[in-house]
Order: structure tokens, then sequence, then C-alpha cells
């Protein structure tokens, strides 16, 4: 029988419905209008909150799958709210659902992340919204056969890195991870600004933890892309304040696009 995770953010960060997220998901990609960069769509960074608040923003960058005409083997790479995690955790369900529908994890690529040091573990997964959320964009996006690796991580650049590096040939790479946490507006944006200009210039060095809630997972991505050749792309910055109005206590979200030449 098919170990199946079932969605957990339906209701709470997307619309639980299939029409309404359909239909939400599909404004959202219509309104993102960006210029793709140049260059093969290798990876993109997209925040992970609720559609009200980064919806828009995650969208600039998964229109660009769609106008790349992408594989669509994606690796998703995020934090682990809730559950320690030193080192990466890969689902070990066949499948993750949506109210859009059922998407099967890849074996191929499973294999792949347990080959370079990835641990089958569905604990930080089980009740994270950080991966999920991303989901529905891809369903709308993707053309039939559609396949996905969940992965958390956490822990060295390094390791994480090596774990790019096995899993990029294969796949367009999906980092999940919002910018700065619960400071006020201004201060928010000014770090936020520092934090994607590291990213731009591929610079894993400068980037904290408080930087990013999946801080591990972009600066592994960096140190990859670095080393392979690839160009960021920041695509839109904004805070929770430009959905609510509230400067005094926001978060931050980041949109970039990593390219690069076929593998």
């Amino acid at each position: 029988m098919s170990n199946v995770r079932a969605p957990i953010a339906a209701g709470r960060f997307y619309p639980a419905g299939a029409d309404d997220l359909g239909a939400a998901v599909d404004r959202l990609l219509a309104a993102a209008a960006v210029s793709p960069p140049g260059g093969e769509l290798r990876a993109v960074v997209v925040p992970h909150a609720g559609y009200v608040y980064s919806g828009a923003v995650a969208a600039r960058a998964f229109a660009l799958l769609a106008r790349n005409g992408q594989r669509r083997r994606i690796a998703l790479l995020g934090p682990s709210h809730f559950v320690p995690l030193r080192g990466a955790a890969v689902s070990a369900a066949d499948t993750w659902r949506t109210p859009l529908g059922p998407i099967p994890v890849d074996a191929r690529l499973r294999d792949a992340a347990v080959a370079a040091g990835a641990i089958v573990e569905e604990r930080p997964h089980r009740f994270d919204h950080a991966l999920e959320v991303e989901l529905p964009f891809l369903q709308r996006r993707a053309e039939a056969g559609l396949r996905i690796l969940p992965v958390a991580v956490d822990g060295d650049t390094e390791r994480v890195a090596s774990l790019v590096d096995a899993l990029a040939d294969d796949a367009v790479v999906v980092v999940s991870s919002d910018l700065s946490h619960y400071l006020d507006d201004a201060t928010a944006r000014a770090q936020d600004e520092r934090t994607a200009h590291a990213i731009v210039e591929l610079d894993d060095t400068v980037i904290d933890d408080a930087d990013a809630c999946g801080a591990a997972a972009v600066r592994g991505l960096l140190a990859h892309a670095r080393r392979a050749g690839w160009t960021c792309t920041l695509l839109g910055l904004r805070t929770s304040a430009d959905a609510t109005g509230d400067r005094s206590r926001v978060v931050g979200y980041g949109a970039f696009a990593l390219t690069g030449g076929p593998p």
C-alpha cells in the first residue's frame, strides 16, 4: 500500500478546496510579470508563508518554470520547523498530496540523496508546511509527470552543498526559506536587502540563521552554485507589512532564480 503524506497546510496557509486553490495560484502566477533571466533555470529560492503574505513573491519564481520548459523532477529543500535535525532527512512517503491531487516522490532522486548522506525519516515532514506550500505552484505549472523529492535540511554548509550536487543534474532545486523574522519593517527591509545581496553574489559565508529560517538550505545551494558557475537573479523582495499594513513586527520574503548551463 502506498505511503501518502496528507496535506497539513490546506485551509491555513492556502485554500483547502481544489477549485479555490487552483484559482488562487493561477491568479498569483498570472500577476507575476518577470523577465526570464538568461541561461537554463537550475534552482529557485522561494518563501513559504501563507499565500496572502508571500504568495505573490513566490509566484515570481515559479512562473519561470513554465517559461523555461523545465524538467518535471523537483528537489525541494527546506527547514525543519518542529523536529530537531542535523543533516538531511528525505521524506519516507511514496506520495505527497495537496487538494490539487497526488504527487509521486521520485525514487531515483531519493536514492541519490541517501548516497550523498541523507537519511530517510518522515518525522521532520509530517507536520511542517515549509515544502508543502510550494507544491500547488508546481502542480499548476507542471505538465503530467511531476515528481518531487522533499528534503528537510540543517547543519553544515558543505554537507548540504554535496546534497545539492547529487541532485542538481537531474532536478530543478527549490529552496524554501523566508527571510528575517519579527523585526520592525524598516529594520527587516534593511536586513533583507543585505541578505538578498549576499544571495545574488552567491556568498554563503555571511548568511546567518537569523537572516533566513531556511538558512542551511540557502547556504548549501549558494556554495554549490558558486562552484558550478551559476548566476543568481533577485526576482522580488517584500515583507508581510505589504499585505497587512502592520509594520511593527514583520517577516521578510524574497524570490531568486539561479541559472546556468546544462549539466
